[in-house]
Parts: structure tokens; C-alpha cells; sequence
């Protein structure tokens, strides 16, 4: 759940970050440094909303999704405490972009070349590396690599190792909280600055906070739904009851949807309730 205001926030905030990357002139030149190439233009899909529509409050939402006109597309994270999940975060993350590029029935020759990017303000492997870059690569052959395409980045804002640009140097400790030195970190800073002043913006962190809000309440009502399934046949009414802080009457509508929709999910259940509440 989001406690910051808006002002608050800075660039190590997912929400500023996707707000700065939103802007091509600020977005295609982050890349160009990280991965030390040349960009022509880059583009935003709608992944996002489908991502939304078919993952629902289980779905994750992307910082930074852009593709380039070489059929490459990059996934922009930026991550600020070690919640020891990193690898496993990148791979959901990925499957989740193949998933929803490729459609129904398609080859699977038709997916792009990916970057999965993780920019943290702490180092997840302790070598103290500027870059940690993985591919799918042979055990037994280590020279051979299995080429499916899927690149996985993490970047550490406080490292010291490694052949990385001034300017990415800049960039990183920006991003890990220093005073912004360099053209480009300085543009971001800047960015930073309008998109506080900014009406739009504004109105977009509300609708955000709203629909985090909303999304915390579908969880925790899935949870207790979840939980009534288990003792449902077991223990009395009262006790029903009191999974719901004591509201009979939403008891007795979690009740009507779990009998007459049987292959509803939990969230699925959750959500209708909570509509009923509206």
C-alpha cells in the first residue's frame, strides 16, 4: 500500500519512475546506458491493461514496458528493499510478458527478445558488481547458451564493480539517493520536479492510492472467504459470523455466491460482494 504523497516520492518510487519513463526523451536514453547500445525509438503497448484484465489483483503492475523498433521489448523495475524474492519476482515477470505478447495458437517464434531490467538501491548478491547479467546457459557447456531471447538485468545502485559509463555511474547513485550529477540524472531530477507540480499526475497518484485501497480490501476479503471454506462445516454460526467482524448480512452474501457459483474463485466471490457493498 502506498503512504507517500506525491511530493514525497522520488525516483527509487515505482510510481515516479513509470511517471519520468513515461517520456521517450527521458526512457530511451536510461536504456542506451544500461545496455550500452544505440536505440532508434521505442514505443508503449498496452501490456498493462492486459495485464490487469487477465491476471486481476493478482497481477503485478510494470514500471517501465517499452519495445523498440527492433522487435525487442524491456521490462523497467526499480526495487528498494531486499525482499529476498528477487529471482523468483523476475521469473513471474517474464512469464507474464511472454504470456500476454504471444497470442492464442500463435508460434512461438513470434516472441520479441526481452530485457527484464531490476534497478536496486542495495546489492541482492553481495559481490558488489554495478551489473549482474543472466542467461539461460548450459551446465555442462558453459559456453553454450541456450538463445531463447530472455535477457534478466539487475543493477545495483550501490556497487563499485565493473566497466559501467560515467553517466550510468551518475544515474545509479542518483537513483540510490545522491545528488543528481551528470546531464541525464540531472534531466531526471528535473523530471522529477514537473511531475510533482503536475495536475495529471496528481490525479493519476489519487487513482492509484484508490485502486491499491481497493485492491488491499479484495485480499483481505479473499483471505477470509478462503478461510470460511475451510471450517464452514465445522463450527457454528457465530463464529461464521465474526470472520466478517461480526456483518451478517455480508456473511450471508459470501454464503449465496460460494452455493450458487461453485467455480468462482475466492477473489472472484470477494470482488461481487464487495460490489454489492457499493
Amino acid at each position: 500500500m502506498i503512504k507517500k504523497t506525491l511530493e514525497e516520492l522520488t525516483i527509487a518510487d515505482d510510481f515516479m519512475l513509470g511517471a519520468v519513463m513515461s517520456d521517450p526523451q527521458s526512457c530511451k536514453p536510461l536504456i542506451e546506458y544500461i545496455l550500452n547500445v544505440k536505440i532508434n525509438k521505442i514505443e508503449y503497448p498496452e501490456l498493462q491493461k492486459e495485464i490487469d484484465k487477465n491476471y486481476r489483483s493478482k497481477s503485478v503492475r510494470l514500471d517501465v514496458y517499452v519495445e523498440d523498433d527492433k522487435n525487442t521489448v524491456y521490462d523497467i523495475e526499480i526495487q528498494t528493499t531486499n525482499k529476498r524474492n528477487l529471482a523468483k519476482r523476475m521469473r513471474y515477470y517474464q512469464g507474464m510478458i511472454d504470456l500476454n505478447i504471444i497470442d492464442k495458437g500463435e508460434d512461438y517464434s513470434s516472441l520479441k527478445k526481452s530485457f527484464v531490467i531490476f534497478i536496486c538501491t542495495y546489492d541482492p548478491f553481495g559481490k558488489d558488481s554495478y551489473i549482474y547479467t543472466f542467461k539461460n546457459r548450459c551446465d555442462e557447456e558453459n559456453s553454450l547458451v541456450l538463445n531463447d531471447g530472455a535477457v534478466k538485468m539487475v543493477l545495483n545502485a550501490k556497487g563499485t564493480k565493473g566497466n559501467i559509463s560515467e553517466e550510468l555511474r551518475h544515474i545509479l547513485d542518483y537513483i540510490a539517493g545522491g545528488i543528481p550529477k551528470g546531464e541525464y540524472a540531472k534531466g531526471l531530477d528535473a523530471a522529477v520536479e514537473d511531475i510533482k507540480k503536475s495536475k495529471k499526475w496528481g490525479l493519476e497518484y489519487m487513482t492509484l492510492l484508490m485502486r491499491d485501497k481497493e485492491n488491499e480490501k479484495l485480499g483481505k476479503y479473499a483471505g477470509k472467504i478462503s478461510a470460511l471454506k475451510k471450517i464452514r462445516n465445522v463450527v457454528g454460526n457465530e463464529t461464521l459470523i465474526e470472520i466478517f467482524d461480526g456483518k451478517k448480512e455480508v456473511l450471508d452474501r459470501v454464503i449465496f455466491y460460494i452455493d450458487t457459483h461453485p467455480d468462482w474463485d475466492d477473489e472472484e466471490i470477494a470482488d461481487a460482494v464487495i460490489n454489492d457493498e457499493e
